[in-house]
């Protein structure tokens, strides 16, 4: 058999085929025994070698992309009076189409990204570029939740105005979580931004919720951990999320980002350049740079969503193996079949803090109603309010975290201290429709 490389232009004959075609770059998703081509038209396709002859026509016809050497730091000076520095860490926002290929895949650099936008120079005499990480936020884990606090937090404590930081879209709402939690007395805006399309694609909402962020730093009177992303389906303006209150709410809508028994914190109107705060309740900007990163997370806990006749020893399974900390997603005010509530109890009293958020989304738990309820308040279990389930689950893991000698009973008592507006929202029904609506 003829050595090919990616890039290879080839002929494969196999009996009375005969395809030309440049070789692709295998895959985990490739047969073994099977090369990938991609035709003249455009196509690729997939050939078994097994009684096949290969012809190379040219070695190296199509240079094909490299992705290794893509991390570090640049600045990148303009015309205007804001320090800020913008992390990378992946996502759709810093992918493109790679059309030698067919794949979406992490590829612009993070300079690469911001020089699309002009505002950056505008507004920053001073922006620092850094590559933290690659990772589809699917895959990010505790441990990347540490390492993006620490590189914030080291940002912030050099005295910039502001930092950025561009993540994929799935997870975000845990990373802001996350860094709402691990990034204490914080005096200037960090905003996480992302996109539902890749950058080079006509309908990107990249660089729209891009444009928006220099101006959340020259104007925001808030010092929060926020998500900047479309308020519409059109570019119309780009809302602020608070990021221990904002969920992912469509699979693919650009708009998918919406503010969960509460308001935004603002709307950004990125045309006009203005920032319109909407929701008066905010931690005040000081402009302090000492802010302490309490950045340790806890592996050790789970997040559990109920379901009927859901299998009780999964609870018990959970104590068995050493967890500290179950978030359940129980029914409408916080609820589980009462044939689970011994397992809880167990768990309990083993320890184990086990804490009860709604899958409603909207609205709060209130275990006081029903019988149901007030049987898991003697078994041991913590309602967290309005808490969002994800919330209560990153909220757990970090105190488990950094506190972790302390007993049971006051870990529920920080569960239920307000660190960042987690909890006490604004609880209105007019709230969640207007995520379809422009006004």
């Amino acid at each position: 058999m003829v050595s090919v490389k990616p890039g290879d232009l080839v002929r494969v004959v196999k009996g009375g085929l005969v395809v030309e075609g440049i070789v692709m770059p295998s895959t985990e998703f490739t047969s073994r025994g099977y090369i990938v081509l991609k035709l003249r038209n455009g196509y690729n396709i997939g050939l078994s070698l097994e009684g096949a002859s290969v012809e190379v026509l040219s070695e190296g016809y199509l240079r094909l992309p490299t992705y290794e050497g893509i991390y570090g730091t640049s600045v990148i000076r303009g015309d205007g009076g804001l320090r800020v520095s913008f992390i990378s860490t992946g996502g759709t926002i810093v992918s493109k189409v790679e059309y030698e290929t067919g794949a979406v895949r992490p590829a612009l650099r993070a300079d690469e990204l911001v020089e699309f936008v002009p505002e950056f120079r505008e507004f920053c005499s001073e922006l620092m570029v850094s590559e933290l990480m690659r990772k589809l936020s699917e895959n990010m884990t505790p441990e990347d939740w540490s390492r993006i606090s620490e590189e914030v937090g080291k940002h912030l404590a050099s005295g910039v105005d502001g930092v950025v930081v561009a993540h994929g879209t799935d997870t975000m709402a845990y990373t802001a979580a996350a860094l709402a939690f691990s990034l204490r007395g914080l005096g200037n805006p960090v905003i996480l931004v992302g996109a539902q399309r890749s950058s080079d694609r006509p309908s990107t909402d990249a660089l729209y919720n891009l444009k928006a962020c220099p101006i959340v730093v020259k104007e925001a009177p808030f010092a929060e951990v926020v998500v900047a992303m479309h308020g519409t389906s059109d570019d119309l303006y780009v809302l602020v999320h608070r990021g221990v209150r904002v969920r992912k709410m469509h699979s693919s809508r650009r708009d998918t980002f919406q503010s969960i028994n509460d308001l935004p914190l603002a709307k950004v109107f990125p045309k006009e350049r203005v920032l319109k705060v909407v929701n008066s309740r905010y931690l005040p900007r000081t402009r302090n740079r000492d802010v302490v990163v309490m950045s340790r997370f806890s592996n050790r806990v789970v997040l559990l969503k109920y379901y009927p006749a859901m299998d009780c020893n999964l609870i018990d399974y959970l104590v068995d193996r050493g967890y500290r900390g179950v978030v359940i997603e129980g029914t409408g005010l916080g609820h589980v079949r009462d044939e689970c509530i011994p397992s809880i109890e167990r768990a309990s009293e083993a320890g184990v803090v086990v804490a009860m958020s709604t899958q409603t989304i909207f609205g709060r738990v209130d275990l006081d109603v029903y019988t149901t309820g007030r049987k898991l308040l003697k078994a041991g279990v913590v309602p967290v309010d309005d808490m969002l389930p994800e919330v209560a689950f990153v909220k757990l893991s970090w105190l488990l975290g950094n506190f972790p000698h302390e007993e049971p009973e006051q870990l529920k008592s920080l569960l239920l201290t307000n660190f960042a507006y987690e909890i006490g929202g604004t609880q209105s029904y007019e709230l969640f429709p207007r995520w379809f609506h422009g006004d």
